[in-house]
């Protein structure tokens, strides 16, 4: 790194000086605060959602976590399908795009920004760009989380 800055022409170095001079600092505990605010707010609404489908529709704790998550990741979609999500994301970074909601908006996203190009090479092609990963990821860990359990099973564990 030294030899970086050993290489640079005094107009070089007066410009990084310049730069660090009039760099704007980030407010990290204020971004950290609202990323945290905004998460416990839509997991308080996905706790909401669970607590509606056990007392409306006879789910128990177990069987309410599919449809609470399958909600929410359509809320998102048509929140962000409306515009909103992006200004919820500007405003809590990380807080929108950890939970389940942020899955959701990543897939809507990639439709809208290609469906100019059509509906099958365009929004078809990549809608799950960006969600792929998670999904394949998520598969694959699930298949070793299986397997590791099915093998302590055989093995006489409980």
């Amino acid at each position: 790194m030294a030899n970086k800055n050993q290489n640079k022409t005094p107009e070089q170095k007066a410009y990084d000086q310049f730069e660090k001079k009039h760099e704007m600092k980030r407010p990290v505990l204020k971004n950290c605060i609202r990323a945290f605010w905004v998460g416990g707010c839509f997991c308080l609404a996905g706790q909401a959602l669970t607590y509606f489908y056990i007392y409306m529709f006879n789910f128990t704790e177990k069987t309410a976590g599919n449809p609470t998550t399958a909600t929410m990741v359509f809320l998102s979609m048509l929140l962000t399908g409306f515009g909103i999500y992006d200004h919820i994301g500007q405003y809590a970074g990380a807080g929108s795009a950890v939970p389940v909601t942020g899955f959701g908006n990543s897939v809507v996203s990639a439709a809208i920004e290609h469906r100019t190009e059509g509906y099958v090479l365009g929004v078809g092609g990549n809608i799950f760009k960006l969600a792929g990963t998670v999904i394949v990821f998520g598969v694959f860990s699930a298949f070793v989380v299986v397997l590791i359990r099915t093998v302590i099973m055989m093995w006489g564990g409980s």
